[in-house]
């Protein structure tokens, strides 16, 4: 083991729920260096704001396109030497701008126990489908919509008196606590 300092960027565009989980883990905290989000009302901004952590906000209708976008991004990542990117409820699919560079060093956490329920609200139709269970899934990000290699996977029960709020409760309460615990994990195989 060298030591290496491992750099952390995390990608948001809401409530920065998982945002704020890894934040409250101090030995994960003060690896973040970057906090990227496309929505500048979202709600993980000030909690970066909070623990001083640097922010890189745009609106992607100020840019040509995606890869314009994706551009200026990357030169944030370059600049401050990242080494592992963290979705935690970004809301666009990675382009090729940023895949064909940093393939293998960004991750996601995803509501549904994939490959059931990808894309947008994965608990709604979780709950519409009538099964079982459900879970979170952590994977890397490829070209696809929550189709890249799986890292790690825990099952959520669903049951009969389940509604959307009390099953998103249910699947926060395990992102908040797998997805430090996997990070910690990688960064471990990064140093």
């Amino acid at each position: 083991m060298n030591n290496k300092t491992v750099k952390l960027a995390v990608f948001a565009s809401g409530t920065g729920s998982n945002f704020h989980a890894i934040l409250k883990d101090k030995s994960l905290r003060k690896h973040i260096a970057l906090l990227i989000s496309d929505r500048p009302g979202a709600r993980a901004i000030e909690i970066a704001k909070r623990y001083d952590i640097p922010t890189f906000v745009f609106n992607p209708k100020d840019f040509k396109n995606k890869i314009a976008y994706e551009e200026q991004i990357k030169q944030e990542i370059d600049s401050r030497e990242i080494d592992l990117m963290i979705l935690a409820g970004y809301m666009r699919l990675i382009g090729d701008t940023l895949l064909s560079v940093y393939e293998g060093k960004i991750i996601n956490i995803h509501p549904s126990y994939l490959p059931n329920f990808p894309g947008k609200d994965a608990i709604g139709q979780a709950l519409r489908a009538e099964v079982d269970t459900t879970g979170v899934t952590i994977h890397y990000v490829d070209s696809g919509m929550d189709t890249g290699p799986i890292i790690s996977q825990e099952e959520v029960l669903i049951t009969k008196e389940d509604t959307l709020e009390s099953l998103t409760r249910k699947i926060q309460a395990v992102e908040h606590r797998l997805y430090p615990k996997v990070i910690k994990q990688l960064m471990e195989d990064l140093t």
